[in-house]
């Protein structure tokens, strides 16, 4: 009758197993978590590495000001064009909506006529630096999949530092620096994304590129090149992507190259269109940003091919028996086998590591003990109802 009723229960253990799997929703590299295939005993499950697919991820952060009262408006203040000083006739006032400029019109629809954007206030206490830090929050690791891409409405900084955090915000590493003069600026040699290779990828260089001339003349943007960086691996058009997911999949420290939780601006000179700064019209100097792209993609650890923006907060709907914000640790009665982290090898399945449902009292050794306690609780259920 006891192996009978172990019988039984082995049967509930492997119900539980199985009893909650549903069947993925889209088909593509790396977007289905598993599928069922027919085996010689059946039905059974194959699982695969699965992340979500790369989305705006500027929809789902929180902005952070320093100092708070940076954004123009209060009191009203009236700017003049960096290339034209006697032209004075743009108004910034926080109480009337038209005239504002706070910082949520960096992250709404591209494209209006006239165009949105966040001001700050202007150089007025000159000589004494004008910086500003923007900070964007998402309270969840993400992983980037394109290049950051700041719009500027007014000139170009002359000095800029972005920078990230993978510990939500308690500690800062540089991504890169922007200056007009590295070397005056930082006291670090230019350099262009297009030197860098396979072996100099992670370090932190400064350019120039995108800190000189008026923006009349030149684009107003200033970029954080993440493509170009995939391409060392993956080629120049990124035709080889599996080349750069077997470099992911081994390397650390070049996964944590493109993980974030935060991104800091560090606005630490405005553009100036001369080496001289006008003292007599500081209002021609202030910082404007119209648009920020951030794309990018949850980190659910190749265990999630969904994530969902509820109550304020990102979190992955994991897979393979797996749980948590990151889909970082196993369910419980899932620790069959150490929780691990999916992996993307081999190309184009990878490997699911899927956490294992461990029945305990399935366990070859018995003590009499634990036969006895067995026999008193959770099997004589079995047996009342058999």
């Amino acid at each position: 009758m006891l192996w009978a009723a172990l019988l039984a229960l082995q049967g509930v253990c492997v119900g539980a197993a199985h009893g909650m799997q549903h069947y993925p929703a889209a088909w593509g590299h790396y977007d289905v978590c598993k599928s069922q295939i027919y085996t010689e005993e059946g039905l059974a499950w194959d699982y695969m590495a699965c992340q979500p697919e790369a989305v705006d991820m500027t929809k789902y952060l929180r902005v952070t000001i320093d100092p708070p009262n940076i954004t123009c408006g209060d009191p009203p203040e009236t700017y003049c064009a960096l290339e034209n000083p006697y032209m004075c006739n743009n108004e910034c006032d926080a109480s009337t909506e038209e005239l504002a400029h706070p910082p949520e019109l960096m992250f709404d629809f591209e494209g209006r006529n006239p165009t949105t954007f966040w001001q700050s206030t202007s150089w007025k206490k000159y000589p004494k630096p004008l910086q500003v830090n923007l900070t964007l929050s998402w309270n969840k690791t993400i992983e980037l999949t394109d290049d950051i891409i700041l719009t500027f409405e007014s000139g170009r900084p002359e000095q800029m530092v972005l920078e990230k955090s993978l510990d939500q915000g308690r500690t800062w590493t540089p991504y890169q620096f922007y200056a007009t003069d590295c070397l005056d600026a930082f006291t670090m040699e230019p350099k262009t994304v297009n030197e860098l290779t396979q072996r100099t990828l992670l370090d932190i260089i400064c350019t120039e590129d995108y800190s000189r001339g008026y923006v009349w003349k030149n684009d107003k943007t200033v970029r954080f090149e993440i493509k170009d960086r995939f391409a060392l691996f993956a080629g120049p058009r990124l035709h080889n992507m599996a080349s750069l997911y077997g470099q992911l999949d081994t390397t650390k420290t070049l996964r944590d190259f493109f993980t974030i939780t935060d991104l800091r601006i560090r606005l630490l000179k405005p553009a100036t269109g001369a080496t001289m700064v006008d003292e007599n019209n500081l209002s021609r100097y202030f910082y404007a940003i119209s648009d920020i792209k951030v794309q990018g993609r949850c980190k659910c650890n190749l265990h999630a091919n969904t994530c969902v923006y509820d109550k304020g907060r990102l979190g992955c709907e994991c897979e393979h028996n797996t749980t948590g914000p990151d889909c970082s640790r196993c369910k419980r009665h899932y620790h069959g086998r150490a929780w691990s982290v999916g992996s993307y090898l081999p190309i184009p399945k990878g490997t699911a590591n899927i956490c294992e449902y461990y029945c305990k009292v399935l366990t070859p050794a018995f003590t009499n003990s634990s036969l006895a306690l067995l026999h008193l609780g959770l099997l004589s259920k079995i047996l009342k109802q058999s």
